[in-house]
């Protein structure tokens, strides 16, 4: 099948996910698809307590506004047919609902095939998009394979994991042409002039998947002396997290541990802020560290450059508050060009 063609299926897949979302556009024929999908994100819970409907939700309208004819045409501009088609091993992370899908839709728009090793965390809503796929252009199931518990017969290999996994995956895959992506996390650049609404902003950037995403701010630098209380004032409406049993029990743990060790932090009774050096806060904590100059901010940013996915704040060099968990085709994990590894092959 030609570029037109797999270009073609994952703009009629934004389109449908665009429809779910807005019941006045739905197709009659499409009505039990519809109702399939909306079955499936009931049992991505079931499966995996942390997917909420709501970040399910979130996550695919998400992949609807990515998935925008005008954007893959751009992006596909330079693709041509590849020589020799390879097959493109895709171990896929399953810490937010659908994390691998951006890897998976470059191997195909690639021109290559892609052999994908799901994670049980998140092994109900990426078969569905599939079959999707399959409906709009039906060559597309022949350029995807699922793996076995063992890989085998591949060209190359993009994993996502852990600091511990990605060394597994150095071992195995390493003389293979290969992306290996290890943990890496968010911050906050807080200066003490943002708006109420930056800092109700700044709580999706904290909340949404419940922090557990790399694009998630899991650390915020402040200056010297710093107040909270505004920022506590206004991320307020995402204490439904504690409605769910996973966050509220590393919630309830966490500050239990704190407590016993007689550590210093703030609490609102559904987020922890803590000062600490440490990048990866756990789940319901947020780090902060203070900055007293412009150039020492600087300094950190660089220093932990890569180790750092998102940036977020006011100004030219960050991210807007609230979009850290909205990226767009163009925003690569790691800043890894994937297209450009995939079509060199």
């Amino acid at each position: 099948m030609n570029i037109k063609q797999r270009i073609n299926a994952f703009v009629q897949t934004g389109l449908f996910i665009k429809r779910h979302f807005n019941s006045d556009l739905r197709i009659e024929s499409e009505k039990t698809l519809h109702e399939g999908l909306n079955n499936l994100v009931e049992m991505a819970y079931l499966y995996n307590g942390w997917f909420i409907k709501d970040f399910v939700e979130e996550s695919l309208r998400n992949f609807g506004r990515m998935l925008e004819e005008k954007s893959l045409q751009n992006f596909c501009k330079d693709i041509s047919e590849p020589k020799k088609q390879k097959t493109v091993a895709v171990i896929m992370a399953g810490n937010i609902p659908m994390v691998g899908f951006h890897d998976f839709m470059c191997v195909l728009l690639s021109g290559n095939k892609v052999m994908l090793k799901l994670s049980s965390d998140d092994n109900v809503l990426l078969p569905f998009f599939i079959k999707l796929l399959d409906h709009y252009e039906n060559e597309m199931s022949s350029q995807i394979i699922f793996a076995a518990d063992k890989l085998s017969d591949f060209d190359a290999v993009i994993a996502t994991g852990s600091n511990n996994t990605s060394n597994y995956f150095e071992y195995y895959f390493g003389k293979y042409p290969h992306i290996i992506r290890k943990n890496r996390t968010s911050l906050a650049v807080i200066t003490g002039k943002e708006s109420k609404q930056d800092l109700i902003n700044l709580g999706k950037d904290i909340f949404l998947y419940f922090g557990l995403g790399c694009r998630n701010v899991s650390k915020l630098l402040v200056p010297k002396n710093y107040v909270f209380d505004t920022l506590f004032e206004s991320v307020f409406d995402f204490k439904f997290v504690l409605d769910n049993k996973k966050y509220g029990n590393n919630y309830e743990y966490n500050r239990a541990i704190y407590l016993l060790n007689a550590d210093k932090f703030l609490d609102n009774n559904f987020l922890i802020i803590k000062e600490d050096k440490g990048l990866h806060s756990p789940v319901s904590v947020l780090f902060y560290e203070t900055y007293d100059s412009e150039n020492n901010l600087k300094k950190y940013l660089v220093e932990n450059t890569h180790v750092l996915q998102c940036v977020v704040g006011n100004g030219p060099d960050y991210i807007p508050f609230g979009y850290s968990q909205q990226p767009v085709i163009t925003d690569f994990a790691d800043n890894v060009n994937t297209l450009n590894f995939l079509v060199n092959l």
